[in-house]
């Protein structure tokens, strides 16, 4: 019973205020002050250690995410805290129905306020949850390519090829295609080699396998593919497929193109380029 209703009850009885504030009534408050204390502090450290020991278990097990342990330990935090605060309220005498009833009207009027940020939050939560990407993968996500710095409940930060930074609310990420160039240990580069009508394609096709198949990057299994393709405008075009590290893919991929156009050079296949013969009637 709250020390409002025992005001009323004591002086609807009769009782003076002098005689409700005794020394019994003002230890047993001190005592109720008291155990709100204790259970304040053992609240905290209940939270704490708990998200800890969440947290915990991603640092023990490397397959398990640190992200979505993070979150995890961070809401069971806020549940121990949200239940200590109710049951120190009930210590007081506190009606929680009500309390509970006034939360839950205020928090409909944020939502309908905050429609735009719960989207993100409820987005995030997503992202965290399914694990589309995690940190340190390469991805492309709304029009953005960059490595995955963080991922929060309101927003992704990448980091571009630049080294900008780039934040995009989870909204955006969840509702649009998300590319993870990181997701597979491996990928496969591609080129396309032009070299003219008048070369040798075997020999041509044999100097662009050699080329590549000797780098110790390249991968044997899945096999390669070498093919001839089109035949375009001004060359024919040579298509070629490769198996590759993910994480040597940019660099490898570049270089392939040099080697090889340096090798055609070396064996004197031409590689063309666009020409246009003009034509011109001689005046009358």
């Amino acid at each position: 019973m709250d020390i409002e209703t025992v005001l009323d009850t004591e002086i609807a009885a009769g009782v003076t205020v002098g005689d409700v504030f005794s020394l019994d009534f003002m230890i047993g408050l001190a005592g109720d002050v008291l155990l709100a204390i204790v259970l304040v502090i053992v609240a905290f450290w209940l939270a704490g250690w708990s998200r800890r020991r969440v947290v915990g278990l991603a640092a023990r097990y490397q397959r398990l995410d640190d992200t979505l342990f993070n979150f995890l330990g961070n809401m069971l935090r806020y549940v121990v805290l949200v239940f200590a605060a109710l049951f120190i309220l009930n210590t007081f005498g506190v009606r929680t129905t009500s309390f509970v009833a006034a939360i839950g009207a205020a928090g409909l009027a944020v939502g309908l306020a905050l429609q735009g940020t719960l989207s993100n939050l409820a987005a995030g939560v997503m992202i965290i949850l399914f694990r589309p990407f995690k940190n340190g993968d390469f991805v492309e996500i709304s029009g953005q390519m960059g490595t995955v710095k963080d991922i929060s409940l309101n927003m992704t930060e990448l980091a571009t090829i630049g080294n900008f930074q780039v934040l995009i609310p989870n909204a955006q990420v969840w509702g649009n295609q998300i590319v993870n160039y990181s997701a597979y240990p491996m990928r496969r580069a591609e080129w396309t080699f032009g070299v003219a009508y008048g070369a040798d394609l075997a020999r041509a096709e044999q100097i662009i396998r050699d080329t590549i198949m000797s780098d110790p990057r390249s991968k044997d299994e899945p096999a390669p593919f070498f093919q001839v393709n089109n035949l375009g405008d001004f060359s024919v075009d040579f298509l070629v497929r490769v198996w590759v590290d993910a994480s040597e893919f940019f660099a490898y991929q570049a270089d392939m193109k040099r080697k090889v156009k340096e090798a055609l050079d070396a064996g004197g296949v031409e590689i063309p380029f666009p020409t246009r013969t003009v034509y011109s009637a001689a005046a009358e």
